[in-house]
């Protein structure tokens, strides 16, 4: 009876939640930390890329692309913004839980959150069933994502001005 008193040895730490785990790793592959499929480095932008049969860096390419000419999609291996969502979550579940589908195809296989918490994967486009780039929410008004060819994985404010905003989405518990 009475008070029991314990020490911080006695108790063990908190199991990391999916979206700690989430922003750890899309941390380390922006700071270029090995990875799996990945020898360490900064990962560039690539069309395309992170859409093949495994997730991670793949070719992208020159398919459908409207950025910078000539394409340099086909012959960079890296990922893009939905490539790069798949490869993190990927890492993070232990499974390929976005599959290699594009941004619409990858929302339709997760549950919208009213407030985005770190790890939740953040839509852009018209409608959640028009999106156009997806990004890793990490707090503070932030993201980490591939934004777009000439670029590498970075932080980026989260821009709600750029093509509205469908929201935040998370795979189901």
């Amino acid at each position: 009876m009475g008070n029991a008193v314990t020490t911080a040895a006695d108790c063990a730490p908190p199991e990391p939640t999916p979206g700690s785990e989430i922003v750890k790793i899309a941390t380390a592959i922006k700071d270029g930390q090995a990875m799996q499929g990945w020898p360490g480095g900064f990962v560039p932008y690539a069309w395309g890329g992170g859409h093949g049969s495994a997730p991670g860096p793949s070719f992208g390419t020159c398919n459908w692309y409207t950025g910078p000419l000539p394409c340099r999609a086909n012959v960079t291996f890296g990922v893009d913004c939905s490539g790069f969502a798949r490869w993190v979550y990927h890492l993070a579940y232990g499974r390929d839980v976005l599959g290699g589908e594009n941004t619409n195809g990858q929302l339709r296989k997760l549950t919208k959150s009213a407030t985005g918490r770190p790890g939740d994967l953040v839509f852009y486009g018209r409608s959640p069933s028009d999106t156009r780039h997806v990004a890793v929410f990490i707090g503070d008004g932030k993201v980490i994502n591939a934004l777009r060819t000439g670029t590498v994985i970075r932080v980026d404010p989260i821009d709600v001005s750029r093509d509205r905003l469908p929201g935040f989405y998370r795979v189901a518990a």
